[in-house]
């Protein structure tokens, strides 16, 4: 005898048949994940995958505080579909440390007070590491606008800054 309502148990059934296999690698290491096509980058690595540093922030990609690499590029996390992600590499800010010694804007940002309440600081770090990598760190304009897509609600821009010009050199 089966339980519970008919129309509740074939939504489910439903469901399960929508997902969709993605493998890629995190952080170096592979993973293969049966996902509904709706999930987003940012939900998967927080809830499925337990990698909290990415944080949520506005949920609309405005705030840059859920920023991580796909291929090297910065991605806004909670605008991109896993199910896109197919064979690519993803590297959020648990996977910039080289075991305990920290990637250099991470060295940087502690030496520059670069955070306050820490909440952007995640997406701030993944975005400096892209802007370094692509050249965009000449000057503090170049510095400023290349992160303009990352909102920090406490200020401490001129902080970033210095962290970034700090990691430059």
């Amino acid at each position: 005898m089966e339980h519970g309502d008919p129309s509740l148990r074939s939504s489910s059934e439903s469901a399960a048949n929508r997902l969709v296999e993605v493998t890629c690698t995190v952080n170096g290491t592979a993973r293969s994940l049966r996902v509904d096509p709706r999930a987003t980058l940012l939900d998967t690595l927080r809830e499925r995958l337990e990698l909290t540093g990415t944080k949520k922030g506005c949920d609309r990609g405005q705030c840059g505080a859920c920023t991580v690499h796909v291929d090297g590029r910065r991605v806004l996390s909670c605008l991109t579909m896993v199910a896109t992600l197919d064979g690519r590499e993803v590297t959020t800010i648990e996977g910039l440390a080289e075991g305990d010694r920290l990637h250099p804007v991470q060295r940087a940002f502690i030496d520059q007070d670069g955070f306050q309440c820490g909440f952007c600081t995640s997406g701030q770090i993944m975005s400096a590491v892209a802007l370094l990598r692509e050249g965009h760190a000449s000057t503090d304009g170049e510095i400023r606008e290349a992160m303009s897509g990352n909102i920090c609600r406490c200020g401490a821009y001129p902080n970033i800054v210095e962290a970034v010009k700090q990691a430059r050199s």
